[in-house]
């Protein structure tokens, strides 16, 4: 009778640090997946819900969430559709839990200025916001670290005339561009 006590004192001495082990494993595991989220794959799990999202410099993008790539949200809402980089954003507010699944290969590819270069193929007018200022005109190209803008009153479309000068932006300046 003693043994068998022995025996089942050490199988359940067994079945705790058996129990405490998977236990640390599986938070473990847990940290090194999380390690391993990016915000754009929370984004694209938000697609269709509504976030709000605070810049660095203080000002704020509420909108729908339409479309992510790897640098970049778009955010839709009355006020028209607003592209994001991501390097300018201080915090987002609204994302669920979940989490996309990784983003593939090719859409790993549409970076910022791919983005961008869609803007300027679509020659549609455009305010950029930039720390302590909003340029509006129309994207005329995008260049390795800068896009050209041409600066031209909103709400008119780009005209050699109506162009008052082209502005190089920096894309590490730009904190949001709108349509205008």
């Amino acid at each position: 009778m003693r043994w068998e006590r022995l025996f089942a004192d050490l199988e359940a001495q067994l079945d705790e640090t058996t129990a405490v082990d998977l236990r640390a494993e599986v938070a473990d595991r847990t940290r090194a997946e999380q390690a391993d989220v990016w915000l754009a794959d929370r984004l694209r799990a938000a697609a269709g819900g509504e976030v709000v999202v605070h810049l660095r410099d203080g000002a704020v993008v509420a909108g729908r969430v339409e479309d992510v790539g790897p640098e970049w949200v778009v955010l839709s809402s009355a006020r028209g559709q607003a592209l994001v980089p991501l390097g300018a954003v201080g915090s987002v507010a609204g994302l669920p839990r979940r989490v996309a699944v990784p983003a593939g290969e090719v859409l790993r590819r549409l970076t910022l200025r791919s983005a961008l270069r869609a803007l300027v193929r679509d020659r549609a007018p455009v305010r950029v916001s930039v720390p302590g200022a909003e340029l509006a005109g129309t994207l005329d190209r995008v260049a390795g670290d800068h896009v050209d803008l041409a600066l031209h009153p909103v709400g008119e479309a780009r005209r050699p005339g109506a162009v008052l000068e082209v502005r190089a932006v920096p894309l590490a300046a730009v904190l949001v561009v709108r349509s205008a």
